[in-house]
């Protein structure tokens, strides 16, 4: 009977490191379907910068979370755990396993643990903490945090403007950190979760992330940028790719200095990725390089 537990095969691991292309393999090995666990690859607006699948890995597989909303929508790891189970118990009804695939390990954490409730914010603060980013820029808003808030900042993803203003308006709104919300008290899942990561060393990684930012570049990464430069605001749009991109439009850096920032921030997020799942005992590593998908499909 053990063998008729659902099961979710999670993919894990670092930008570049080729998690889309072993998902898919593998959910076709399977016969089954993918949930993506990617905060920007959701936005339908968004496209080269974020990595999408193409349209030939989106027609082998069904895909969910790929294109699903909007930029002017407001996204949290709250509310994509609760998409993905409701996706999940779809996939169960005609498959025994089902597959997820992403780098943010914040969405995989709600999705397997779930979130803890947060109380109230007061919506002046919001608001006045978006006016205040808005006019001065993530430095002060890392600033802030680094100053009111530093048990958080010691462990926060410091360029993500949204997880920043969200805890700034918890420790304004209650005067208690945002980690003190966070119980880790884990949520129980009526299906059998296996976790698998992906990693290759360092330098092919950096080597992997400075090429396809080259690819993206010669893709139309530009273009995307420029069309997108009406929303730079939206929280989004507060993504390495674009907002180096954006600085360039608006006349701050030169293009050569834009691209090389990507790439230095796409290695750096990486290394965060990688500090954030790595302290996740459940995840079996495997090398990206020659990793099978018969090889994965491992039992608790």
């Amino acid at each position: 009977m053990a063998d008729q537990v659902n099961t979710i095969y999670i993919i894990c691991g670092p930008t570049a490191v080729g998690k889309t292309a072993f998902a898919i393999a593998l959910a076709e090995h399977l016969q089954t379907e993918i949930i993506s666990a990617d905060s920007r690859q959701c936005f339908s607006e968004l496209g080269i910068a974020v990595a999408k699948p193409s349209q030939e890995e989106l027609k082998k597989v069904t895909h969910y979370f790929i294109n699903s909303h909007s930029i002017h929508e407001e996204l949290n790891a709250g509310q994509f755990e609760n998409y993905a189970l409701q996706k999940v118990v779809s996939i169960f009804q005609s498959h025994q396993t089902a597959v997820m695939v992403g780098g943010t390990g914040l969405y995989i954490k709600a999705f397997c643990e779930g979130m803890d409730e947060m109380p109230i914010i007061n919506p002046l603060i919001r608001e006045a903490i978006k006016q205040a980013y808005s006019s001065n820029g993530i430095q002060w808003l890392q600033s802030q945090i680094a100053k009111e808030d530093p048990q958080f900042w010691q462990q926060a993803e410091q360029d993500n403007p949204q997880r920043l203003m969200r805890a700034l308006e918890m420790i304004r709104s209650t005067g208690i950190s945002i980690t003190a919300f966070r119980k880790s008290e884990k949520k129980n899942r009526p299906f059998q979760i296996v976790k698998i990561g992906l990693e290759l060393p360092r330098e092919i990684l950096n080597q992997r992330i400075n090429q396809r930012v080259d690819w993206m570049v010669n893709a139309g990464l530009i273009k995307e940028a420029e069309q997108l430069f009406p929303f730079r605001k939206n929280n989004a749009l507060q993504t390495v790719g674009y907002q180096e991109l954006f600085d360039y439009l608006e006349g701050k850096i030169p293009l050569e200095k834009a691209i090389e920032l990507i790439k230095q921030h796409t290695r750096q997020y990486a290394k965060r990725q990688m500090t954030w799942f790595k302290k996740d005992t459940e995840i079996k590593w495997f090398d990206a390089r020659t990793v099978e998908v018969e090889k994965v499909k491992i039992k608790k």
